[in-house]
């Protein structure tokens, strides 16, 4: 079968080049028109997702060459692009960097797997005819790639501007769809991870109205969506298939929580979407206001800042203490990075210590440079309730916290880290009674097996069938 759908991917020559602003501006004022907007973002990044969902109006997903292969990817993408009028794709860092010579993985090959136009931000600061022969090399180095357009970005006036368009319209034959000045007053302060995520931000809504009217005032928003609608079909490889055998619940599923605040956010929609559509029944829990847990068969903390709230996060002391002894009788839990920081002893940070739920024997600092920081590759070499021994799994890590770890007795490492850095040794996956705790974030759509996994685990905790560990 094939489908077309109006879309367009958004890619730099480098990171911070001005992709993310830019797309949310076109996002958002695209939503102003009343149109119906699929959000994507390539690669795994959370905080970007995010603002790209608030300014969208809608949910956005993570499409990752490397955590996904090509048929997930289509399947999400067109399942997912479904009753949007127009897509938009935000690339990662370079337009052809990816994680080998060949540049897999990389915006690029996303690109034309998905036979999408690219629209390429430039930053022009002090240079003007030299864009046209960067942007020429671009179109050469992979002439099946579809470069559409051209938008300017940090242009210090007109002479400048005029002079680059004339040059990359005449030896590139594509047009300049956009001039943007070097902006100042810039809304959108920046962390170690980058933006500063919008659950944090008391004036998102004003600064995503300033992405929008930054794109109104600077891009031809009217000649982008012509290009994005001259598009080719895609070939519709995805059978809808996951992998694996899925379990469905029979009558009440079983209740599986999930702690969202301004703490732990980091959730890719699929993650939860797969739970939901086994016949979980996915309870929200806060970990800063609310003061008891609710009645469980299992739970999932994704990652996220617990630095940023941890003295409050220390402070709902009710909360941590029936968390713990919840675990203790054998409660499943799996945890995530941020989510595996909170279910430590202590978090560090500015030289204060913070007490934290106590239910594995690990101490956390927080350093000034990243600890862990890229993809994953895990092979599951002990038993665990989750995994089974031997298989595979492909992740993100992505972390300034440094574990301590305090004790050694009662759990088990259970992941032997292939690829990246893990909590100690290329070990990851911290196993105690039902606890999974690891600072690998799973994608579940390029690891179905995850959803499926902790469903069995919460259906077997709700019919009193699991062992604990």
């Amino acid at each position: 079968m094939l489908i077309n759908k109006p879309r367009i991917t958004i890619a730099a020559l480098k990171g911070g080049s001005g992709k993310t602003i830019l797309s949310l501006g076109l996002a958002a004022a695209w939503l102003e028109k009343g149109y119906r907007i699929a959000a994507f973002k390539k690669g795994p990044d959370f905080i970007d997702a995010g603002w790209l969902a608030f300014s969208a109006g809608s949910q956005c997903y993570n499409l990752d060459p490397f955590l996904m292969n090509q048929e997930q990817i289509l399947h999400s993408f067109l399942t997912n692009s479904a009753d949007a009028d127009i897509c938009l794709i935000e690339g990662n860092r370079g337009l052809y960097d990816g994680v080998d010579v060949d540049g897999t993985c990389s915006t690029a090959e996303l690109a034309r797997l998905l036979n999408t136009p690219v629209l390429l931000i430039v930053d022009v600061t002090m240079t003007t005819r030299t864009i046209a022969a960067i942007v020429k090399g671009c179109q050469v180095f992979d002439p099946e790639l579809n470069i559409a357009g051209v938008l300017l970005n940090r242009v210090a006036g007109p002479r400048q501007e005029n002079l680059i368009r004339d040059s990359v319209e005449r030896f590139c034959g594509i047009p300049v769809v956009g001039s943007v000045p070097r902006l100042k007053d810039n809304p959108f302060p920046e962390r170690h991870m980058g933006l500063v995520p919008f659950q944090e931000r008391d004036q998102a809504e004003k600064a995503i109205s300033w992405t929008r009217a930054v794109v109104k005032e600077h891009l031809d928003i009217d000649q982008i969506w012509q290009i994005a609608h001259q598009t080719k079909d895609i070939s519709s490889l995805s059978t809808g298939k996951r992998g694996g055998t899925m379990i469905m619940a029979c009558g009440d599923g079983p209740r599986i929580g999930f702690i969202r605040d301004k703490s732990f956010w980091f959730y890719y929609p699929e993650n939860l979407d797969y739970l939901r559509q086994m016949g979980a029944v996915l309870v929200e829990i806060n970990a800063i206001t609310d003061t008891k847990m609710p009645d469980l068969d299992a739970l999932y903390i994704g990652g996220g800042f617990p630095e940023t709230q941890a003295l409050a996060l220390a402070d709902n002391e009710p909360f941590r203490l029936e968390l713990k002894e919840q675990i203790e009788n054998g409660l499943p839990v799996y945890a995530e990075c941020g989510g595996l920081m909170y279910l430590g002893e202590n978090l560090l940070v500015d030289g204060r210590t913070y007490p934290m739920v106590g239910a594995i024997p690990i101490v956390f600092t927080l350093k000034k440079s990243p600890q862990g920081h890229g993809y994953t590759v895990l092979k599951v070499d002990r038993p665990n309730p989750y995994y089974q021994m031997g298989e595979t799994l492909k992740g993100h890590e992505f972390h300034y916290s440094r574990p301590e770890i305090t004790s050694r007795e009662g759990w088990n490492f259970v992941f032997k880290v292939d690829r990246g850095c893990g909590i100690e040794d290329l070990k990851d996956g911290i196993c105690r009674k039902n606890v999974l705790a690891t600072y690998t974030h799973i994608h579940a759509a390029g690891n179905p097996q995850w959803a499926q996994n902790l469903f069995r685990v919460a259906l077997g905790h709700k019919l009193r069938m699991v062992n604990i560990f």
